[in-house]
């Protein structure tokens, strides 16, 4: 029999105390058809060597990033991480220092956060950012709420090109807090149109804007005029990065005039790990630092003249009183920042930028092949490492078929919106410095034999 510590007491006076009537009205926000009826089909009991020859046989049947050309990207991308960074991340001195919990004894942890938030400020292009935040997406979701406390506004207007799970995570988060999200539609044929309904969308009551570069199919974008005309209404442009690689190439979003940057920094260091951990980085201008979620680590020197670190700012609910914090995130990811830190310092700025002009390089090399396939057209007028290509055909069914063939092809369009009437021929390809001239041309054989 299961321990069960509660007993129907206990359950009866939780469920008064949060203000629902069973248990059942917890998952009242769930869709219908959505929650499982009874138990899984699974055996009640097996051996530990039973199961892993289940769990092996299961594991078989997916096809891994390594093993053969690999070019999705769409917000989580394939580069080579050096065998130094695992190594030294799971140094005991690091992999047991969970969190500065007691900043005065927790030196080394602190001081590579310290580290970490210069690195990211420094790519933003911003004068301060914290010490991480869990994922890009979460990350974009408090920096719309930062931009409500600092507004005092509750609108924010979502690009139509912004990736959908960073909107649907955004979208969450405002209904709960009671908020307003107007997301426009997607354009992945006019990436201009985007910008220019995210202009003709600002009045009086929006808070802020949010529009991520490169965008979701790719397209690159100077947010400039933006800025400048989200600021003269007293809105904020929150810029949006899920390729931080990039960022050895392009001019940083806080040159163009962005007021909040939120990154997904799992590039860098990180593996793709089947979706996470990942690393969320965000920054901001310094005159809103008061208002940033997470924690913020700082220089010091102690009683005897020598450096030190400190935690700044924590308004965290763990650390001051709940109604007060700027955020209900309770951890950061600190192993994460830690390999990105790593892999940061072993690249260096040169290695930074030589790093993403061979991704670029290598992105165009493949998008020129691809404009000589018969049925293919390349939609992009300027991309990093990421474009777009409509298909002869239905793109989903078209990956699929190049998958048999040992080639992972790229995103379908319609992955990303299955509900939406979303054009059914476009597959987003991303192109890093891991492809080969081999693997591209492996790319155009499965691609031209699939349509």
């Amino acid at each position: 029999m299961r321990y069960l510590p509660l007993t129907s007491d206990d359950r009866t006076d939780m469920l008064a105390k949060i203000g629902v009537a069973s248990v059942d009205d917890l998952f009242a926000n769930v869709p219908k058809g959505k929650l499982m009826k009874g138990l899984a089909d699974l055996p009640t009991t097996k051996g530990e060597i039973e199961v892993e020859r289940i769990m092996g046989a299961l594991a078989a049947k997916n096809v891994p990033a390594s093993a053969g050309p690999f070019f999705v990207g769409a917000g989580a991308y394939k580069h080579h991480v050096p065998a130094s960074v695992d190594h030294l991340i799971q140094r005991s001195e690091f992999l047991t220092s969970y969190t500065p919990y007691q900043p005065e004894i927790a030196q080394g942890t602190l001081q590579y956060l310290f580290e970490f938030q210069t690195q990211v400020a420094l790519l933003t292009g911003m004068e301060v950012a914290n010490a991480s935040m869990y994922d890009g997406s979460t990350g974009a979701a408090e920096a719309v709420l930062m931009a409500h406390r600092v507004t005092r506004r509750n609108k924010a207007i979502l690009a139509g090109n912004l990736h959908p799970h960073y909107r649907d995570v955004i979208e969450t988060l405002s209904r709960m807090a009671s908020d307003t999200t107007v997301a426009l539609p997607a354009n992945a044929v006019d990436a201009g149109a985007d910008l220019k309904a995210v202009a003709a969308a600002i009045d009086a009551e929006t808070s802020c804007v949010v529009i991520q570069t490169p965008d979701v199919f790719g397209n690159l974008h100077d947010l400039k005029a933006i800025a400048e005309k989200a600021q003269a209404a007293g809105a904020l442009l929150i810029a949006v990065v899920t390729e931080v690689v990039s960022l050895g190439s392009l001019t940083s979003p806080g040159a163009m005039g962005a007021d909040i940057v939120v990154a997904e920094g799992q590039s860098i260091g990180v593996g793709l790990n089947f979706g996470g951990p990942y690393v969320g980085l965000f920054a901001a201008k310094s005159k809103y630092v008061r208002q940033m979620p997470g924690r913020l680590c700082g220089e010091t020197v102690d009683a005897e003249g020598r450096r030190g670190f400190v935690l700044t700012l924590s308004t965290r609910e763990q650390h001051i009183r709940r109604e007060k914090a700027t955020s209900n995130i309770c951890t950061n990811s600190g192993l994460m920042c830690l390999a990105f830190t790593i892999h940061m310092t072993l690249l260096g700025e040169a290695g930074l930028k030589r790093l993403a002009a061979v991704n670029h390089a290598n992105a165009c090399d493949l998008a020129d092949r691809l404009d000589g396939v018969k049925g293919v057209e390349v939609l992009n007028k300027s991309f990093f490492n990421e474009f777009t290509i409509r298909v002869a055909g239905d793109a989903a069914k078209i990956v699929e078929k190049m998958a048999k063939k040992g080639v992972l092809a790229g995103v379908p369009a319609s992955r990303l919106w299955p509900t939406d009437k979303a054009e059914k021929d476009l597959i987003i390809v991303a192109n890093t410095e891991v492809n080969t001239d081999e693997d591209r041309a492996a790319f155009v054989a499965a691609l031209q034999a699939s349509i």
